[in-house]
């Protein structure tokens, strides 16, 4: 592509991304993101089949995404996750310290068998008026939420709809996903709930909180929605175990659940329908069409040969880099397009299993750091809002630079093993 060409595309790319992040004018993520595409294909510099190959590299994606978001949805709905905020209240026995930890058990039970976005989308508020009723100040509780999403979200190739985008049709078999993943799980766990206790430490010793919440009941519709859950979740990890990917598989049994109680408590799936954030898909759409831009100026095969050449003098040496470097992206640019950016160079040619393991422990945890790195980060921001609270961009980071370096440091030589 001519010199002027390209500089015309990373003109239209960085602006588009920049709108993604930042919402200027608070216009929703997925109009940035189209218009960055549809301007590339207007402008000639990506013709209409290589957008369209773009798009259709992001159906697993797709399908992965509206089966976990019906599944969440109607588990809100059905007051699910408003039983399980009740019921960390309720066990905590007059604790904010075993409140904390109970959140931050139940906020990893969703991350690794919902997703990070349906903790950041639909436990949030369920925890905000679950601590509100318990005299507790929430905002402790809610940093668990949206750091935990994070946290947790490589546990399993279902927590984390980065974790389809990083490795797209070469997704690992299960058990090769656990010998890569189970050890720098437990590490970035462990060290983000023991930097978060830390930071939070003043709060927790200075508040009180009621012993004798009562608790929601759970519905016969709430009890099939969690039955409905652990079904998807075995269904996926049998998936992964044999190779399949997961986007049909999540669809067929978000559909499946969904339509099954919605007829047994004689519902209309209009309100379900409704409450999915359908502007995702659009948005993620969007990027992989910037994504697929950037493979036709080059930028994808000159980040590949980067890779290969320092694979070529150090295999380890690169693995650190590529994970500390992606992580620094993600907080810059948001994890989505990084993790698309990172999925084309990793499938551009074989890379040693460090190398690609570093890069998605980047993908997933490095967001951690700022409000804005990840998709779950900002979701998690607008439920806030929702609530009439705000957190800043600074009181973020305060706690990211105490709780994600030692995690994702801990993480990273995890994965080297």
């Amino acid at each position: 592509m001519p010199s002027h060409e390209t500089l015309l595309a990373w003109s239209i790319i960085i602006p588009a991304t920049t709108g993604v992040i930042i919402r200027p004018f608070r216009w929703p993520e997925a109009i940035w993101a189209a218009a960055g595409a549809i301007a590339l294909v207007a402008l000639g510099l990506l013709p209409p089949n290589d957008a369209l190959a773009g798009i259709r590299k992001g159906v697993d994606v797709y399908l992965f995404l509206i089966g976990m978001m019906l599944i969440a949805e109607l588990a809100r709905r059905e007051g699910l996750f408003d039983y399980l905020a009740a019921y960390a209240v309720d066990h905590a026995r007059g604790s904010p310290q075993r409140l904390f930890l109970l959140v931050y058990a139940v906020g990893t039970l969703v991350t690794v068998l919902l997703s990070n976005d349906a903790t950041a989308i639909v436990l949030t508020p369920a925890v905000y008026a679950a601590t509100r009723a318990a005299g507790a100040s929430p905002l402790p509780y809610l940093f668990v939420c949206a750091f935990i999403a994070n946290a947790a979200s490589f546990v399993l190739p279902i927590s984390n709809p980065a974790n389809l985008v990083v490795f797209g049709t070469r997704m690992p078999h299960l058990l090769d996903w656990l010998r890569q993943f189970t050890l720098p799980s437990i590490a970035a766990i462990v060290l983000t709930y023991a930097a978060l206790r830390l930071t939070q430490r003043r709060a927790l010793n200075e508040e009180t909180i009621r012993a004798d919440v009562e608790k929601p009941h759970l519905s016969r519709e709430g009890r099939l929605a969690a039955l409905g859950i652990l079904a998807i979740a075995a269904v996926l990890l049998t998936a992964s175990a044999l190779n399949v990917q997961l986007g049909l598989p999540t669809f067929i049994c978000g559909a499946v659940t969904a339509t099954a109680i919605l007829l047994i408590s004689r519902q209309s799936p209009w309100p379900i329908v409704k409450g999915v954030s359908w502007g995702v898909l659009p948005l993620v759409a969007g990027l992989f069409v910037m994504v697929e831009s950037l493979g036709r100026i080059g930028a994808i095969g000159q980040l590949s040969d980067w890779l290969h050449q320092g694979v070529a003098q150090s295999p380890a040496g690169t693995a650190w880099a590529a994970g500390l470097v992606t992580a620094i992206a993600t907080n810059i640019a948001n994890n989505l397009p990084v993790g698309l950016v990172a999925g084309s160079v990793a499938a551009s040619d074989h890379l040693p299993r460090q190398v690609i393991s570093s890069i998605l422990i980047g993908v997933d945890l490095g967001p951690n750091i700022s409000v804005t790195g990840s998709l779950a980060t900002i979701l998690w921001l607008t439920a806030l809002r929702r609530e009439k609270i705000e957190v800043s961009a600074w009181q973020f980071l305060k706690i990211g630079l105490i709780a994600t370096p030692p995690a994702l440091l801990a993480a990273l030589a995890a994965a080297m093993w």
